[in-house]
């Protein structure tokens, strides 16, 4: 199945037929995700830098597929802090033993940011031979031999709150720690604080979906020639917030909610960061059942300049 780049984005905000709003994916993602049940499953190591763990809570608070299946039947996590059962020594060599034996071939999923002040201290993640590892040490270590690197969440694409103004810790993202180090491995942004999970689980199965018709180099090529300029995947990134929010009828009529409690009125006097926004979080909700607008506002959490530039997120 040969997609171009518009007919993705469309068709991937459409509901599939038998599934829930939370799975709206294209056939060529259901396809990716139902290869993988049978086959070989990726793996998949987790880095934790600086962050609250909100994208990892958000994953596995995944419905369609199940994290189970995620987890069990779609990648294999070889490495992730929060959830393996391994830790100390035997975990670290078990995550670089993966690192050798698939070089060019896992993928390296970074959540939080990487703080580089005081030579990266502010976030130790290990220990090898009585010397400490930062963060920015292990990328910098698996990052080259990935075949691609996910930045999950809004830190570990662009630095996120760790970064913000007042911030002694001079976080960076993902891309600007590989470039700095000259690292070449594509990186793609799914941010959000947190994002949703089908956004994860979704770009993992596009990459996976595109490597299986064209191979690992060619299919991830095609992988990058989807994300935008901010480097996130167009089929979930690729829309405006306000152009397409339920409320967009209430704005053209001027007609503005005052208080929270004022539910029939567009949110923008309130602080409502859509129009700068870009997601499709007001479609594809988190598990079909909710969204932000519908209860507060968007804060511009998938993007770059959050949380300085989109601040103060509520207005009076």
């Amino acid at each position: 199945m040969s997609l171009n780049r518009r007919d993705f984005v469309k068709l991937c905000t459409g509901t599939v037929a038998g599934f829930g709003v939370a799975q709206m994916f294209h056939p060529a993602v259901r396809e990716a995700l139902a290869g993988t049940l049978t086959g070989e499953r990726p793996p998949v190591i987790w880095l934790q830098g600086q962050g609250c763990t909100g994208c990892s809570v958000s994953l596995l608070n995944n419905v369609n597929p199940s994290i189970a299946d995620v987890l069990l039947k779609i990648i294999s996590l070889e490495y992730h802090p929060t959830v393996m059962g391994g830790e100390g020594h035997d975990a670290y060599t078990h995550m670089m033993n993966i690192a050798k034996n698939f070089k060019g071939k896992f993928f390296l999923a970074i959540e939080g940011s990487i703080p580089l002040a005081k030579d990266g201290r502010y976030c130790v993640v290990a220990e090898e031979g009585h010397t400490e590892i930062t963060m920015a040490d292990l990328v910098k270590k698996l990052a080259p031999d990935a075949a691609a690197v996910l930045a999950l969440g809004t830190c570990a694409a662009y630095g996120g709150i760790p970064a913000a103004k007042g911030s002694v810790t001079e976080a960076v993202g993902t891309g600007a720690l590989l470039k700095q180090a000259g690292i070449k491995t594509p990186v793609v942004n799914i941010p959000g604080c947190p994002p949703q999970p089908d956004w994860i689980v979704g770009t993992i199965a596009l990459a996976l979906q595109k490597i299986k018709e064209k191979g690992l180099e060619a299919g991830l090529a095609e992988v990058v020639s989807l994300l935008d300029s901010e480097g996130r995947p167009l089929p979930f990134y690729g829309r405006n917030v306000h152009e397409n929010c339920p409320y967009l009828g209430k704005y053209d009529e001027g007609k503005f909610s005052a208080t929270f409690t004022e539910k029939d009125g567009c949110r923008y006097d309130l602080g409502c960061k859509g129009p700068g926004a870009y997601c499709d979080s007001f479609e594809r909700k988190w598990n079909g059942v909710n969204w932000c607008v519908a209860n507060a506002i968007c804060i511009g959490c998938t993007e770059p300049t959050f949380p300085d530039g989109q601040s103060p997120f509520y207005s009076n």
